[in-house]
């Protein structure tokens, strides 16, 4: 932007009607043809020099000529034209996948709600209503998912079309938690721009999902190639086992689902970080965390609109009619001061403007 050269600068300019440009020589008339008073006078080679009358005869021709080429312009229509420009500001990427399993209309006591409490499904939705346009330059995504996942709003900036599709989910979710095929549509949000942009991807489930083996090897890959900040925040039901916790029988995915979903995100060889949170306040808190970490330089593109500028050449127009207005009331009449003299006897040798 700063870099532009003069052509490319003047490219950024144009006007609505370019055939009224055509009039602009109009503009040198005031140079030819003076609009002030002219009378006669014997002669001017007897008096002294006066350069005073010179300027300002001279910046009234200019006043006139800026009065004309201001009105020819503003009635060409000119104008800026609109553009893209590419800034740089501090935020991230992220891909908010939403677990929308019948659990998730629960309390974190693990009962329907009532009165004022909340299930963690409603918790979740507002305080990620309020982490969405904390900063102006994040772009986010939101997916939801239970047996089959449910793109809501791909990844943008506009983040009230974010928080729109987040109160959205509010729909009653199904029993069965499909995560591989939820993860797999959070990934594909992301956009191409590589390493240049911080890439995190938040999980917000109550856990109880296994991968299944035969799709575990794509998650790799996929994480492997696009390597986002992984972020799982694990709304924990009170009394159930941490996802640290490791089952005094059998050990197995089935048996300790969150123990083992934790074993897999740890496993791929991303950046990752799990959030236990067992009510409202321990979710905003997780969320603050997640915010305070991901503040990494991000490209964002701004819409300029088009700009009218006739009002700048009429402006000019009108500064160069004051002008000529002032010069016009300050004019003196020679032949006032003249009475006693005939007309008869004022030498027509020479004319000036007075």
């Amino acid at each position: 932007m700063g870099g532009a050269t003069p052509m490319e600068a003047l490219s950024r300019f144009a006007v609505d009607t370019p055939l009224v440009l055509w009039l602009l020589p109009l503009a040198l008339l005031p140079f030819r043809a003076s609009a002030q008073r002219v009378v006669p006078v014997a002669a001017l080679d007897a008096g002294p020099a006066d350069p005073l009358s010179r300027a300002i005869g001279w910046a009234l021709r200019i006043a006139g000529s800026l009065a004309l080429a201001g009105l020819i312009v503003g009635i060409a229509g000119p104008y800026r034209r609109g553009e893209t420009v590419t800034r740089t500001g501090i935020g991230a990427q992220v891909s908010i996948l939403v677990d929308r399993s019948g659990s998730m209309n629960e309390t974190f006591a693990g009962r329907q709600p009532s009165g004022a409490e909340e299930s963690k499904a409603a918790a979740s939705r507002r305080l990620l209503g309020d982490f969405v346009g904390s900063r102006a330059h994040d772009q986010f995504a939101v997916t939801a998912f239970s047996t089959a996942p449910m793109l809501v709003v791909p990844m943008t900036d506009r983040h009230e079309a974010v928080r729109a599709a987040i109160r959205a989910i509010d729909r009653p979710g199904l029993d069965y938690t499909n995560v591989a095929r939820g993860l797999a549509m959070s990934l594909s949000q992301f956009g191409a721009q590589g390493g240049t942009v911080s890439r995190a991807l938040l999980i917000v489930s109550d856990g109880a999902a296994v991968i299944d083996p035969r799709v575990q090897g794509t998650l790799r890959a996929e994480f492997a190639k696009i390597r986002p900040n992984l972020y799982w925040l694990f709304l924990r039901t009170k009394g159930s086992p941490s996802i640290a916790d490791k089952p005094a029988g059998e050990d197995t995915p089935q048996a300790a689902p969150e123990r083992h979903l934790d074993l897999f995100f740890k496993s791929l060889g991303t950046p990752y970080r799990a959030f236990e949170a067992e009510g409202p306040e321990a979710v905003a808190a997780a969320i603050r965390q997640i915010e305070a970490l991901e503040r990494d330089p991000i490209p964002y593109t701004e819409q300029r609109p088009r700009r009218d500028l006739s009002w700048v050449a009429f402006g000019v127009a009108l500064l160069g009619l004051l002008v000529l207005v002032a010069g016009k009331l300050a004019e003196a009449d020679v032949r006032r001061g003249r009475r006693g003299i005939p007309q008869a006897a004022e030498a027509p040798s020479e004319r000036i403007a007075a």
